[in-house]
């Protein structure tokens, strides 16, 4: 599956994502996997602002969302507002 194929109504910034192409395991990186393939077509991604903030507001566990990964949006949810 391609991360193209995730694009539904609930998300329809995803049409115009930068991963759309990318191969999605680089988005869903092992602990030994290096993310930064997938962190640098993010910061060139013209929607990762509204990326990360589904992936905030839906509490996503897994993957590189918004450009940052799981571990980094967990410390991101857990700082006062």
């Amino acid at each position: 599956m391609r991360l193209c194929d995730l694009i539904d109504d609930d998300r329809p910034w995803s049409a115009h994502a930068a991963c759309r192409r990318a191969d999605p395991d680089w988005f869903f990186p092992t602990p030994e996997d290096d993310p930064h393939a997938a962190l640098r077509v993010c910061r060139g991604c013209p929607v990762s602002a509204e990326c990360l903030d589904w992936a905030l507001e839906t509490r996503v566990r897994y993957g590189i969302w918004g450009g940052r990964t799981a571990q980094e949006r967990r410390r991101m949810m857990r700082r006062p507002t």
